[in-house]
């Protein structure tokens, strides 16, 4: 058994040498006895030659393993999953990278403090380089510790991005823990799911993980289909919390995740990134979160956490989608002409 597994979810990554340099990170860290799991998810370009290229080189360190169909991250993540040795789990993106020590201080951090959870915060980049740049905490002090209910409900709230942290392995074969497949934004799904299920988390004070801001990022690529996923992550939140018996538990923290995720977050992306958006699935999104959930607005953390004007707009969909429609049409109207004329060029 190796002590770790990182597994890196590949998908048309060989342009621009981003792939490499992912690679590059994980060959190069200060620890020994790891695995690198490199799941290419069929891609199109010359992805697979580059990995079969760095399996060849480095057969006692890299693993490549090609799916036959698309699965998106999730299915490719479930594939190294089921593959990997490791006692500690950690995932990469490809276009992303780590800094030398990484894998190297969190599981130090594990082996200090006994914890079966470790992360780090991440540093965003444009360019591939180690230098420290807008460094994002992931999350925070009264999240970690022994893992109480109330530290718990912390991170079923707001989990943290989970390619900075590593996880017992042991944790996830015995509570069966996957990702969902053929959809973006698998973590909105995973990552809270899994919290869940860990007793200690620790964190390393350090931006020990590199996330590369690049244009054609997912993030960056709203449509129709990309909401839709995230309204099915949301609503796979919602399923897996029910049928592993948390609901009863975490109600209302799981009823806001949900509203968050399939309705809130995707109303507001898709009115302001979709270049044709359609009254019928503003609709849509209405009735689903209703369905579930008919009093979400009177959820504390609905209260607390969702931004005063869009819950103005909400409030003003419950009672007409036509008018809410319009009303936010008008906003975005005037707000484009308000930095048009003052020299702006437009809103972001």
């Amino acid at each position: 058994m190796k002590k770790l597994s990182v597994i890196v979810p590949v998908y048309n990554m060989a342009a621009d040498g981003k792939l490499n340099f992912c690679m590059d990170s994980l060959l190069n860290q200060t620890i020994e006895d790891y695995e690198i799991l490199a799941v290419d998810d069929a891609s199109t370009d010359g992805s697979p030659e580059i990995l079969r290229d760095y399996g060849a080189r480095y057969p006692d360190r890299v693993r490549v393993i090609c799916c036959e169909e698309n699965r998106r991250q999730g299915g490719a993540k479930n594939v190294g999953l089921r593959a990997a040795q490791g006692e500690w789990i950690g995932f990469v993106d490809s276009d992303d990278w780590v800094a030398p020590d990484c894998y190297e201080k969190l599981l130090a951090r594990a082996g200090e403090t006994g914890a079966d959870l470790v992360g780090c915060d991440y540093s965003l980049v444009e360019e591939h380089t180690f230098q420290v740049g807008k460094v994002v905490r992931n999350n925070s002090a009264d999240q970690t510790g022994v893992l109480d209910k109330e530290r718990h409900k912390k991170l079923l709230m707001r989990p943290g991005s989970m390619v900075v942290k590593i996880y017992r392995h042991d944790v996830i074969r015995e509570n069966r823990l996957s990702f969902p497949e053929g959809i973006f934004y698998e973590d909105n799904c995973a990552g809270p799911v899994w919290s869940l299920y860990f007793t200690h988390f620790e964190r390393v004070e350090e931006p020990l993980y590199y996330y590369y801001q690049h244009a054609v990022s997912t993030v960056h690529h709203i449509t129709e289909e990309t909401c839709r996923d995230r309204m099915r992550a949301g609503a796979l939140l919602y399923e897996e919390c029910r049928t592993r018996g948390f609901l009863p538990e975490y109600e209302r923290e799981i009823e806001y995740r949900f509203t968050e995720l399939f309705y809130v977050i995707t109303l507001f992306s898709y009115l302001s990134g979709v270049k044709r958006p359609r009254l019928s699935f503003v609709r849509e999104l209405r009735r689903g979160v209703l369905e579930r959930f008919p009093d979400f607005a009177d959820n504390p953390y609905y209260r607390e956490l969702t931004g005063a004007e869009e819950q103005e707009m909400i409030a003003l969909q419950g009672r007409s989608d036509l008018l809410f429609w319009l009303v936010y049409h008008g906003r975005w109207a005037l707000r484009r002409f308000m930095a048009r004329a003052s020299g702006k060029g437009g809103i972001r």
